[in-house]
């Protein structure tokens, strides 16, 4: 019966010390997540005006050669998978990655059989992945959240950008989570490569813009600004994204950590009651012995 009460007492222990290990988990990524917020919250509305702007000037400019809006038939892809570095996150970063698969096998299946795909992941837990499944990576950028700048993030737009320039891809898209609240992330794959367009449906028009200086020295500069700015945004969202997970996720095993306490008090205390009467049945058995 000691052996016993000691096993349940070392558990009791043990789900303690994880327990106080989750609520600072928790707390380091409420922290985290306050910043994180903040910086999506800000460059959203500017990313998503930029992104407009040049699907416009993209739809409004057939007779302008626009080399990153050339649409080429999708013989070569790639594709940026924006994971996180680390785990204790949820499903966040199986959910990126299932979403990955699910883009191969619904849009990209015949280029994947004949090894027209590539994955350009972002974050060290998708670079792990698809390395560890022989998938064909560009194993260059998975380091960005080691040091999140906007400088980082801008190579791995650049490499995409002169790799279809050079027509090494046909076709670039982002597989990300926007950021919704802590508790609700959307996973979402998007367009990068050539620069979608407006369609213009019936009764509706692209939006009219007025250039200064001519639209080819403004088309020159700032395609590829914007195109940057995108990537950047798509890391900013998968970054706030990452952290709301984890923060859940912390929560949740705490709740867990707590209902196991309770369950494992009443049997300790149970343990501990049988214990006492054990022995106050022996003492008593053993008076009753001397008195006979």
């Amino acid at each position: 019966m000691s052996g016993q009460l000691k096993e349940v007492r070392n558990r009791i222990k043990s789900v303690t010390s994880t327990q106080q290990i989750t609520k600072a988990m928790k707390m380091v990524s409420a922290a985290k997540l306050r910043r994180a917020q903040d910086a999506i919250i800000q460059m959203r509305p500017y990313a998503q005006k930029l992104q407009e702007m040049l699907s416009n000037i993209a739809s409004a400019s057939s007779d302008m050669a626009l080399p990153l809006a050339e649409e080429r038939a999708a013989e070569r892809v790639l594709l940026i998978p924006i994971t996180s570095d680390r785990g204790l996150c949820g499903a966040y970063n199986s959910n990126v990655i299932k979403a990955t698969r699910q883009l191969i096998a619904d849009k990209y299946a015949t280029q994947f059989e004949k090894g027209n795909v590539t994955i350009l992941p972002i974050g060290k837990k998708g670079w792990e992945y698809f390395v560890k499944n022989n998938y064909k990576v560009v194993a260059d950028f998975w380091t960005i959240f080691a040091d999140l700048s906007f400088d980082n993030v801008r190579n791995a737009a650049v490499y995409a950008q002169k790799a279809f320039l050079n027509k090494e891809y046909d076709r670039v898209e982002l597989i990300y989570s926007q950021f919704k609240n802590a508790a609700t992330q959307k996973f979402v794959t998007e367009a990068y490569l050539p620069i979608p367009k407006v369609e213009n449906t019936a009764g509706g028009k692209t939006s009219d813009f007025i250039y200064e200086p001519s639209k080819e020295i403004l088309v020159q500069e700032l395609m590829p600004k914007i195109l940057n700015t995108q990537v950047y945004k798509a890391v900013l969202d998968a970054n706030a994204s990452e952290h709301g997970a984890r923060m859940t996720a912390m929560d949740k095993a705490s709740e867990n950590a707590n209902e196991l306490l309770k369950n494992l008090k009443i049997s300790y205390n149970r343990a501990r009651q049988a214990a006492i009467t054990t022995e106050l049945t022996e003492i008593v058995s053993g008076a009753a012995a001397l008195q006979g």
